[in-house]
């Protein structure tokens, strides 16, 4: 296969390398890509790789526009528009596939490239993660390796000629973009696009339906890092508050609907007391306006561009969805207390529960409660809490679907389930006894970075847990989930989902090294993060007072980035005219060649070309000599030497010949007689 490879034609083997670079873009695109769309690509690129290798002509005009059409009608069917983020990466993706079956001349391949590059940066649309930036990376080596072979037309010059060069103008052009990245005025989020649809993986979501946090805990992606000042408060305290979910349908927790209680306007009435628990947040992007932090913070977050708001339930929100990587400051404490100390009629939305569900477990509040009114709450909570303990339940990942009396089916039948099993069966419990109860939703512990020293929340630290409201204290933690699985909330213990097969390779390794290569990988991950996705307004004008600005704005970052980019255009221009007179071997020879011939009264001005030099040198009269046939061959001599150092310059591509033949063509101008 190698050596049929090597017998191909120049335009089919440069044709394979393009079509290679561009299924390597598309490749990481497909998970966002609708499924015809991915697979009209493969398609088209095999095809067109087939035609390459057998050497085939292109498709006509017509099999062109019926494909376009295709694709318009598909984009058209899948998004329902051609504007808007998907619809326009799909049309990208496509039309770059579609335009390889017109690669015809190097104008059709210019237009490839500079789709090539663009479709590069949509993958940007979706994820900024450091990864993706390594991928396209190594994409943008391989476009820049194409586009610099298209300008070799002479010969088979190695690819790898063509991708050094490209590694080299990179990396020439890497301090502008250092520039251009530290100084460009940051106009709003530079990848976000509003009004995106919520796909794929999300944070927590609004709502809860029995399994959807067990599904959310199989997703191992980091969900925030937190780097604490000072001590940090035990694992076991490490509740982020998410969304509270009171109102229940039967099958479903929700936020509090407008009910009598909202009517009341139930003030959160937050008290702190302790030693308050400093720390800085870098949540990922959820789509959703909740700020994660710990229980409780009563002051606001402090993040930039936008003032966040606390509700009722002591959940913190923006005004906004948070689309972009996001990173804020909160002051919290361990130690609160929080709503009404005294029965108002505003808890009656807190023991609302549907009718016709779950009567087995209306019946066990019943029976709880056989001592009567004088049964007091903290009696009835510690005899729930009681029962997890010794009923043999079970904290696991796979409970099973569950039927419309999903608290029945667990205080009773299953006895198993993973948190929100535990939270939401204990709180219709609560509520069939009479006590005011809620769910909350969030995440909890996670685990320190040795690395960094952060502290790294996953997607799998997804958790659950009820408030129950007590006379005198207000509303009061409790984690059902606890009384089974301590080491839920004690220690770094979680359930492990099921492992794929690059999953079951990396476990094959000792377990020191993984954590140590995950551990290596978080903290790359991070420095990425808070480096260069938060890389904000508000650092660069830091960076001008640094430099000795009192007040900087946009416009003196503006006027650095121009002076920066001047000089970097002057330097360029003046280390390109050194270059090209002082470091180049090929006109110093060159130039050396013209000093001896302008002794001997020759025209040989700084622009004359060498084949220039040997037409006068053999056009000019000649010198008197004592042995006239040796004169005439010295001269001979030195037209061939002139002629060889331009076809040195001009008819080779391949660096392998050119240093040798140099260097030969040195020792030789040292052997010749020059006229005099």
């Amino acid at each position: 296969m190698l050596n049929k490879l090597q017998t191909l034609p120049r335009d089919s083997r440069d044709t394979l390398f393009l079509l290679l670079i561009i299924g390597w873009i598309m490749l990481p695109m497909t998970g966002h890509l609708p499924l015809w769309c991915s697979a009209l690509s493969a398609v088209v690129l095999v095809w067109r790789g087939w035609l390459a290798v057998s050497l085939r002509p292109l498709p006509s005009r017509w099999w062109l526009l019926a494909l376009l059409v295709l694709s318009l009608s598909g984009t058209f069917s899948s998004h329902r528009t051609f504007l808007g983020r998907d619809a326009g990466v799909t049309m990208v993706v496509v039309l770059l596939a579609l335009k390889t079956l017109e690669l015809r001349a190097r104008r059709d391949a210019f237009v490839v490239f500079f789709l090539g590059f663009f479709a590069m940066l949509t993958h940007f649309f979706f994820s900024q993660t450091l990864l993706t930036a390594a991928t396209m990376l190594l994409g943008l080596w391989g476009l820049l390796t194409a586009l610099i072979n298209s300008h070799m037309p002479v010969g088979r010059p190695p690819l790898w000629q063509a991708a050094r060069m490209a590694g080299k103008m990179a990396l020439l052009g890497a301090p502008i973009m250092v520039v251009l990245f530290m100084l460009f005025p940051r106009l709003g989020p530079l990848w976000s696009t509003a009004g995106d649809p919520v796909s794929g993986r999300t944070g927590l979501s609004g709502r809860m339906q029995v399994g959807s946090i067990a599904n959310l805990a199989l997703d191992d992606s980091v969900a925030m890092r937190i780097r604490f000042e000072g001590a940090m408060p035990s694992q076991s305290e490490l509740y982020f508050r998410g969304p509270v979910l009171s109102t229940f349908d039967g099958r479903e927790w929700m936020p509090l609907r407008s009910g009598f209680a909202q009517r009341q306007q139930v003030q959160a009435r937050l008290q702190v007391s302790g030693t308050p628990v400093a720390y800085e947040v870098t949540l990922q992007p959820t789509r959703r306006p909740w700020l994660l932090v710990l229980d409780a913070t009563p002051e606001a977050p402090l993040l930039d561009g936008a003032t966040p708001v606390m509700t009722k339930e002591l959940q913190w929100v923006t005004n906004e969805p948070i689309n972009d990587l996001l990173r804020y400051s909160v002051t919290s404490y361990p130690q609160f207390r929080h709503g009404p100390l005294r029965p108002v009629i505003a808890l009656e939305d807190y023991l609302d529960l549907p009718e016709d569900f779950n009567p087995r477990t209306r019946q066990l509040a019943a029976e709880l409660r056989q001592g009567g009114a004088t049964v007091q709450p903290i009696a009835l909570i510690d005899a729930a809490l009681q029962r997890l303990r010794t009923g043999g339940y079970r904290y696991t990942l796979q409970p099973g679907v569950y039927g419309p009396h999903s608290a029945d089916e667990f205080w009773f039948d299953r006895k198993a389930g993973f948190c929100e099993h535990f939270a939401s069966s204990f709180v219709i419990l609560m509520r069939a006894m009479g006590i005011p109860a809620r769910v909350v939703t969030g995440y909890q512990g996670g685990e320190r970075n040795a690395i960094d020293n952060f502290w790294v929340v996953r997607q799998s630290d997804a958790h659950a847990w009820a408030e129950v409201w007590l006379a005198g204290q207000g509303w009061v933690r409790v984690d059902p989930t606890a009384a089974v699985a301590p080491a839920r909330t004690g220690s770094l213990q979680r359930l492990q989902a099921p492992r794929s097969v690059f999953g079951a390779a990396i476990g094959t390794l000792p377990p020191g090294l993984t954590l140590q290569m995950r551990a290596l990988w978080d903290a790359a991950n991070n420095a990425w993060n808070q480096r260069i996705l938060n890389y904000s307004q508000n650092k660069q004008l830091k960076l001008l007072r640094d430099l000795g600005f009192k007040t900087p704005s946009k416009e003196d970052l503006a006027y650095v980035l121009l002076a920066c980019l001047v000089l970097a255009a002057l330097m360029g221009a003046a280390w390109t005219l050194w270059e090209r007179h002082h470091t180049d071997p090929w006109l110093r020879l060159l130039d050396q060649a013209r000093q001896r011939l302008s002794l001997a009264g020759l025209d040989a001005s700084p622009g004359t070309p060498p084949r220039a030099l040997a037409q006068g040198l053999m056009q000019a009269a000649e010198p008197t000599s004592a042995n006239p046939a040796q004169a005439a061959a010295e001269r001979l001599a030195i037209r061939d030497w002139l002629l060889r150092l331009e076809t040195l310059r001009y008819a080779s591509h391949n660096p392998g010949v050119f240093r040798p033949g140099l260097r030969q063509l040195q020792r030789e101008f040292k052997q010749l007689s020059w006229p005099t």
